[in-house]
This record gives C-alpha cells, structure tokens and sequence, in this order.
C-alpha cells in the first residue's frame, strides 16, 4: 500500500488583481486568481517540508503579498493554515509640491506616531506652478504636474534617502494647463488633466527607470474645466470632474496599452465646482467635493459597465468649501477638506449604500486654507496640505471610529502653497 500523503493549502485575503504565483518548496507553481482558499497540486507525505513562498506579486502594485506559518514539517495530517496576506505597504517618505514657491518639500515619516519630518537639504526646485504630484505604487517615482509650464517631472526616489532625483528626461509636454496628476494602480501608466485645454494625457511609464512616453493614442476629450482625476483600485475605470458645468467624464482603460475610451453612458451632474475626486478602495462608489456648493456628491459604480449614477441621498454637507476629498483603505471613513473654514469634515461610510453620514466629532481644526487631504497606504494616518499657512498637518486615525486626532508635534513646514501630497516607501 502506499504511503498516505497530505496536501499544503492555506487562505489569501486583500488581494487586488491577477499576477500573484505562490510555489511550494521552490516549485510546484500556484496561480491565485482571488481571495479564499488553495491548495498545492503535489501532495507530500509525512515528515516531508513545505516552504510556501511568493514567486511573483499581484499586478495592482498598491499590495504587496506575504506569507505566514509558511514553512514546517509534514505531521501526518494536511497542512491548512498557511496564510497569505496582500496589503498595503507603509510609506517611509511623503513628497508635497509648492505652487508659491515652485518646489517639492520632502518629507520622512515616522512609522509609529506618523510624524512627518524634513528630510535634509534644500527643497526640490520645479518648474513653475506645481500643483499636484503622484507617486508610483512601488514608491520608486514620482511625477509633478507643472500648471503654468505645460510640462509633467519626472523623479526617481532614492530607496535609502527619500531624496527625488530628476530623470534623464526631467520633464515631458502636457496639455495646456495640467493640473492633475495619477499613476494606474498597476503603475504602468500616468495620467494628467490639461485644465485649459480640456484634454487629458496618458503616458507609459518604463518599469526599469521611470521614464515616461506618451501612449499612442491622443489625448482625450474631456468636459470644459477639467480638474482632477481618478482610478478605480483594479485600474479598469477613470473619473474626471469638469466645473463648467459640473460633471464628470467617465473612461474605461485598456489595462495592455493604458488607451482612455469614452464611456457610452449619460454623464452625471455634480454640484457647483467639483475640485476633487475619490473611488473608494473596493471600487464601488464615487465621491466628488464640489467647492462652489459646499458639499459631496456621491455616485455608486456599475461593475461591468462603470458608468456611475447618483446615490439615493445624492449629496451632503460640508463644513465650508469642499476643495479635497478622501477615501481611507479601508473604505469606511472618509474625509473633506474645506478651504474657507479651515477643518476637515468626516464622515463614515455605509457599507451597502455608499452614503456618507457625519461622525461623532464632525470636524477637525486643520491650518489657514487646508487645499489637500489624504490617508497615508496603512490608513493609520491622515495629512491635511495647508495652502497659506505653507505647513502640513498630520493626525492618527482611530481605526475603530475613523475619528481624526492631531499628531504631537508642530505642523510640517513645506514652501509656499503646498497643493498635494505623494508617499513612496
């Protein structure tokens, strides 16, 4: 008779597109096309070792996979504990650009508290009037969209320093008057939103060094007054928000080329001066914050189509003019920078519906003219870009209620006009 074997299986969670291969002590190679269960195809029998490994990780770049309670010794019985976990990595560097003073502060940040610390030397100098900045999901570039010179920059990160770079190629043309910048979740392509021209720009970006090519296919058409951008967290969809009127453009991705079409749907309606936009991470829901009317509008997402429509409560409130809004990765909290008020609204985030709904504490004091909010990859901490006051305020998100508390410590002191925020780890 021969011997008995036994099979080595576990369980994946947060994994975000295709690409992760598990092998089994060096071989037997297991493609994981979704979160659950697994198990390896070759038995081993009792007494043997397993050593469970990540071959290759996921495509969506904003997960890194691991594993626990890989390895050991066959003890007469199947091995089922093995556990994969995907989630996102912390960041170590935090980049804000400076529309005043035409630069890139940057920015360490410490892994316990979340305090945000200048790293040494001399601000970054751009070209004239940087207004966002974006960073790959890999942490290793980071691109600045320069409004008034018409061009996107290109950086390497110094894996040891933090410290930007500027690539051979520093820069490439834009649109005229590009005033948002994102990188495709499986950091492959960037986008920009050409303001005054009404377009937006795709560009491959080369894996190895970071430089960018336009994609082949022209610049789309997007609505008058287009201001920022954003991708679904699987990297199928994008989302613009026109101000004149209020809308937003809505795009499928070709995931081979990074090619925007037009989608064929109706496109929605938001409220007055939409500045900002968020998919929340499990890319079910839309938000935009409109400046002019004081609050959010909020869509759900079709899965096959990606068409949005509105929410059944299609709007709620601000605390002043809405000018930032913020999804955490968790997808239960959110968060609403208002310019004229200087604080930051929250908000929880029903899980079925999408609707927002204030929390306990409404608001936050952030600094004169808060312009930018975000999350930090971990959802542990929130930055909040003060325009006037030139700092950067940073707070501790209670995991539990989403509430935001101040992190000891002074504000981060950038250049004049801080407009957004990038982390690389």
């Amino acid at each position: 008779m021969p011997a008995r074997t036994y099979v080595v299986s576990g369980t994946v969670s947060g994994l975000l597109g295709t690409g992760l291969v598990l092998q089994n002590n060096g071989g037997d190679d297991l493609t994981i096309a979704a979160n659950g269960g697994f198990t390896f195809a070759t038995a081993l029998a009792s007494g043997a070792t397993y050593a469970v490994t990540a071959k290759s990780q996921p495509s969506i770049q904003t997960r890194v996979c691991s594993v626990t309670n890989g390895s050991g010794a066959v003890a007469a019985a199947d091995v089922v504990n093995v556990t994969v976990t995907c989630v996102a990595p912390a960041a170590r560097f935090a980049y804000t650009v400076n529309q005043f003073a035409n630069s890139v502060t940057a920015l360490s940040v410490d892994a316990s508290t979340g305090e945000l610390r200048a790293l040494p030397g001399p601000d970054l100098a751009t070209q004239m009037q940087p207004v966002s900045i974006a960073a790959t999901p890999s942490g290793k570039f980071v691109y600045v969209a320069n409004f008034s010179a018409d061009t996107l920059s290109a950086y390497s990160v110094d894996a040891t320093t933090g410290t930007l770079n500027p690539m051979t190629v520093p820069a490439v043309a834009t649109g005229a008057g590009p005033v948002s910048v994102t990188v495709h979740p499986t950091g492959r392509f960037a986008y920009v939103v050409n303001r005054t021209a009404n377009t937006v720009s795709g560009y491959g970006i080369d894996g190895t060094t970071g430089a960018l090519s336009p994609i082949a296919t022209a610049p789309v058409v997007a609505g008058t007054g287009p201001f920022p951008i954003a991708i679904d967290p699987t990297g199928r969809f994008a989302y613009v928000a026109n101000q004149s009127p209020g809308s937003v453009s809505a795009y499928s991705i070709d995931v081979s080329t990074g090619a925007l079409t037009p989608l064929t749907g109706p496109t929605v309606t938001t409220g007055s001066g939409p500045i900002s936009i968020a998919v929340d991470p499990t890319g079910r829901f839309v938000y935009v914050a409109n400046a002019g009317s004081n609050n959010v509008s909020g869509y759900t997402i079709n899965a096959v189509s990606g068409e949005l429509t509105p929410m059944a409560v299609p709007t709620v409130a601000t605390a002043g003019s809405a000018f930032s809004i913020a999804v955490d990765p968790t997808g239960r909290f959110a968060y609403v920078a208002n310019s004229t008020t200087g604080n930051v609204s929250a908000y929880n985030i029903d899980a079925v519906t999408g609707a927002l709904g204030p929390m306990a504490t409404p608001t936050v004091a952030a600094g004169t003219s808060p312009y930018f909010v975000t999350t930090d990859p971990t959802g542990r901490f929130a930055y909040v870009a003060n325009w006037n006051a030139s700092t950067v305020s940073g707070y501790a998100l209670d995991s539990t209620s989403g509430a935001l508390n101040p992190i000891a410590g002074p504000a981060a002191a950038t250049g004049g006009g801080p407009r957004g925020i990038a982390f690389a780890r």
